[in-house]
């Protein structure tokens, strides 16, 4: 397909996916199939289409989002919402807290904040959730509140009893919940985007900036910092958090939620460090400085899983010494841990994360290799990896890290597809 890189740039310029990150096969798929539907053979001629038709553009953009969510993923995120809303209302009774969700895919996430928000005791006049969403197939699914087996996974499922209801072999969400959400179209690259929104309590936005390229990772989350109130809270995805971080954004220390707040005016620089280059898919390897490497490797500790066969108490140890600074101890801590039990991905995984953040990123690279030769699936150390090889100029190798990453996931997921 002569003109895929032509349509792939349209693509990108109109919602910022970039087809280094998701592969060409992706987008070439999706151009078949609209071309296909148009009865159109010549891709010159597509590109013409898609160029002239913003009706186009968006079926395209309807398809090359591929949503990917379930309810309470990453539940610290909504718990620690919902914890602290609550002790915000404290102080203002007569206040009413403001979400956002952004992008807000099918509705999972929105609708999980909500029913968060209800358990914690919140009343439903005391909140208010917006979600926006580039894909209006989405929105349409959210909107009717009905899903499928795919959108409940794990083991705590306690919620589902409690806000849905059986329907027609699927699940469908209490109109109570739906009630708190209000959905809308949007997208997040347009110039004019939530121009006028008064600025909110929460942000979620999540699993989306990994897609963007490093310029259009720094125009969103400057948008996202206008759209925070001065002492409100932005939660990402477990990949993002070095994307974050800024002499403007702190990590805000909520384990395993990824969170972020507005640094206070005695905590900013007074000339803010230039920016080390950050990977699209794992910004925590690349950290904008010490004192922010400290920050992601904060963020990123918090998601390895415990391994049976590894002390588990030293890798505790070595993991609260990394969030505070301390890469030397926490080092010795993790090679003390190898030599007593042998060879641990998480171990080698960790060791990774505090080269990475103290800029050694042969040593980094070498880490993750080893922690994904002990497992294959690590997903976590796949994606940083990837995150090295982008920076190294490896495009083909980080793409192969990236889809082995992806193949992970999946191969941990339901086999029941979603509703919709």
């Amino acid at each position: 397909m002569k003109n895929l890189d032509a349509i792939a740039d349209t693509l990108k310029g109109a919602m910022g996916l970039d087809m280094a990150t998701v592969g060409s096969s992706l987008i070439e798929r999706v151009v078949r199939e609209r071309m296909a539907a148009l009865q159109i053979d010549d891709d010159q001629l597509y590109l013409a289409e898609l160029l002239n038709s913003g009706a186009e553009l968006q079926r395209l953009i309807e398809l090359a989002v591929v949503p990917e969510t379930w309810f309470f993923r990453d539940r610290e995120a909504m718990l620690a919402v919902a914890r602290l809303a609550r002790e915000k209302l404290a102080s203002m009774p007569a206040g009413q807290i403001r979400i956002l969700s952004l992008p807000c895919s099918t509705g999972e996430e929105p609708y999980s904040v909500a029913m968060a928000l209800f358990d914690a005791g919140v009343p439903a006049s005391m909140f208010r959730i917006d979600a926006v969403d580039i894909r209006t197939r989405s929105l349409e699914i959210a909107a009717e509140g009905v899903y499928g087996r795919n959108s409940f996974r794990g083991r705590e499922l306690a919620f589902r009893d409690a806000y849905f209801t059986r329907h027609e072999g699927d699940w469908r969400i209490d109109e109570r919940v739906k009630a708190q959400v209000r959905f809308s179209p949007g997208n997040i690259l347009t110039p004019d985007f939530m121009r006028n929104s008064e600025p909110y309590d929460f942000i979620l936005c999540r699993n989306v900036l990994i897609y963007f390229e490093r310029e259009v990772q720094l125009q969103v989350v400057a948008l996202l910092e206008r759209l925070m109130k001065d002492d409100a809270y932005i939660f990402v995805g477990p990949a993002e958090g070095g994307i974050m971080l800024s002499p403007r954004l702190a990590s805000a220390g909520i384990a395993l939620a990824f969170g972020f707040r507005k640094r206070l005016p005695e905590e900013r620089p007074a000339v803010a460090p230039p920016p080390r280059p950050v990977a699209p898919l794992a910004a925590p390897a690349l950290p904008v400085a010490r004192r922010a490497a400290s920050a992601a490797v904060a963020v990123a500790t918090q998601r390895m899983p415990p391994e049976a066969h590894v002390p588990q108490r030293l890798l505790d140890r070595a993991r609260q010494l990394a969030n505070q600074g301390d890469f030397a101890r926490a080092g010795e801590l993790c090679e003390q841990a190898l030599r007593e039990e042998g060879a641990s991905a998480d171990a080698f995984y960790l060791m990774g994360l505090i080269e990475d953040a103290g800029g050694d990123a042969a040593a980094a690279q070498r880490c993750y290799r080893k922690a994904i030769y002990l497992q294959p699936a690590h997903h976590e150390a796949l994606l940083h990896l990837a995150a090295l090889l982008q920076a190294q100029g490896d495009a083909t190798g980080a793409r192969s890290m990236r889809q082995r990453a992806e193949r992970a996931e999946k191969s941990s997921r339901p086999q029941e597809s979603a509703h919709g």
